[in-house]
C-alpha cells in the first residue's frame, strides 16, 4: 500500500511541477496520502513549496480542505445546528494586534450568536488558545464538553491540535520550510463543529476571493473573508477593508470603510498587546466597558460576525448590537459561562 501511495504521490508531484495547477481530485488524493502518513517529509515539502510559490487555486484548496474535514475529530452537535453556528477563526500570518477574533467571538455570543470558535497556539505565544487559557477557559476540553459549552454558554473553543491529529504527518515538513503553506488556509475551512457561517481574516488581500470561493464550494451558508487596512488579518479601524462575501451561492467583493459601520478610527487607532498577560488584560478591560481602539476593533469585527449569523441586517446594526452587548455585561457573561462550563467535568 505504501509503495502504491508513494508512486501516486510522485505522479501528482510531477503533475504539479508540469501543469499550472492540480485538479480537486488530484489534490484530494495527494492530501489523503499525506494524512494517512504514507508520504515522506521531502515529497511533502516539495508539494507544499510548489503550491506556495505559485499560490494554490480554488480546486486545490477545496480538495485539501475536504481531506482535512474527513479526518477531523468532530464536536458532537446536532446536524440542524450546524447551519446557524458561526466561527471567527482566521489564518494568522499578519501583524499581530491583540486577539480580535477571540474578543469578537465573545461579543457575538453575548449578542445571541452560537459560536464554535476554532483556534490554535501562535508563534507569538499569544494566540487564541493561549489567551483563552490565561483568562481561565479550559482549552483542552473534550468534544463532549465543547458541545455543552455551545448549549450552556453560546460558544465553545475547539483547540485545533486536538481535532486534527492527522496533521502531525505534515508537521516536520512545515517546520522545515518555515514559511506559510496551504495548511495556513485550511484551518479556517475545517471547523470541528461543522459551522457553516464564518468570519475569516486572511493575511493577504488576494486570498479573500480565493477562500470565499472555496467556502461556497464547500457548502457555507454565509461567510465574510476579510483583509484589513494595514495588512491585518481582521477588519481594521485605519482605512478601507477588503471583504469577499459568500452568500446565496455567489461571491461578491467590496472595499468598505469602518465609518460605514458607525465605527470611527484613524492611523493611531491600533491596539497592540505587548505580551500574553497584556493580551488577556485588553480583552478583560474591553468586556468591562473600557473605551478605546480595542473596544472599537472588537465592535467592528463582532458586527461582521453578527451579519454573518443573520442577527444584524448590516454592519451598522451589528456594531450597535455589539456595543449594547458589551455595555449590558452580556459579553462578559459569555466569557464567564464559557470558563465555568469548560472546566466542569
Amino acid at each position: 500500500m505504501a509503495d502504491v501511495s508513494n508512486a501516486n504521490f510522485q505522479a501528482i508531484l510531477t503533475q504539479a511541477l508540469a501543469a499550472p495547477s492540480l485538479s480537486e481530485a488530484q489534490t484530494h488524493e495527494a492530501f489523503s496520502i499525506i494524512m494517512r502518513g504514507e508520504a515522506g517529509e521531502a515529497p511533502i515539502a516539495s508539494l507544499l513549496t510548489i503550491l506556495a510559490r505559485r499560490g494554490p487555486t480554488v480546486d486545490e484548496v477545496v480538495g485539501a480542505a475536504r481531506v482535512m474535514r474527513e479526518h477531523v475529530t468532530p464536536v458532537p452537535v446536532p446536524a440542524d445546528l450546524c447551519g446557524s453556528l458561526i466561527d471567527t477563526c482566521g489564518t494568522g500570518g499578519a501583524p499581530k494586534t491583540f486577539n480580535v477574533s477571540t474578543a469578537a467571538a465573545l461579543v457575538a455570543a453575548g449578542a445571541g450568536a452560537r459560536v464554535a470558535k476554532h483556534g490554535n497556539r501562535s508563534r507569538t505565544g499569544r494566540g487564541s488558545a493561549e489567551v483563552l487559557e490565561r483568562l481561565g477557559v479550559n482549552v483542552n476540553a473534550s468534544p463532549q464538553t465543547q458541545a455543552r459549552c455551545l448549549e450552556d454558554a453560546g460558544l465553545c473553543f475547539s483547540f485545533a491540535i486536538h481535532h486534527h491529529p492527522a496533521i502531525k504527518h505534515a508537521m516536520p515538513a512545515r517546520r522545515a520550510l518555515g514559511f506559510p503553506t496551504i495548511f495556513n488556509l485550511l484551518g479556517p475551512l475545517t471547523n470541528p463543529a461543522g459551522a457553516r457561517r464564518q468570519l475569516i481574516g486572511v493575511y493577504a488581500p488576494h486570498l479573500t476571493d480565493l477562500l470565499a470561493a472555496a467556502l461556497r464550494r464547500l457548502g457555507s451558508e454565509r461567510a465574510m473573508v476579510v483583509h484589513g487596512d494595514g495588512g491585518l488579518d481582521e477588519l481594521s479601524l485605519t482605512g478601507a477593508n477588503r471583504i469577499s462575501e459568500c452568500r446565496n451561492g455567489a461571491v461578491v467583493c467590496r472595499m468598505e470603510d469602518p465609518s460605514t459601520s458607525g465605527v470611527k478610527g484613524d492611523a493611531a487607532d491600533v491596539a497592540i498587546a505587548t505580551d500574553l498577560n497584556d493580551a488577556a488584560a485588553i480583552i478583560t478591560r474591553l468586556l468591562d466597558g473600557e473605551q478605546g481602539p480595542a473596544r472599537d476593533m472588537a465592535v467592528l469585527n463582532a458586527a461582521a460576525a453578527l451579519v454573518v449569523a443573520d442577527l444584524a441586517v448590516d454592519m451598522a446594526e451589528g456594531a450597535s448590537r455589539a456595543r449594547e452587548t458589551i455595555d449590558s455585561g452580556a459579553a462578559r457573561r459569555s466569557l464567564e459561562r464559557l470558563i465555568e462550563t469548560s472546566n466542569r467535568t
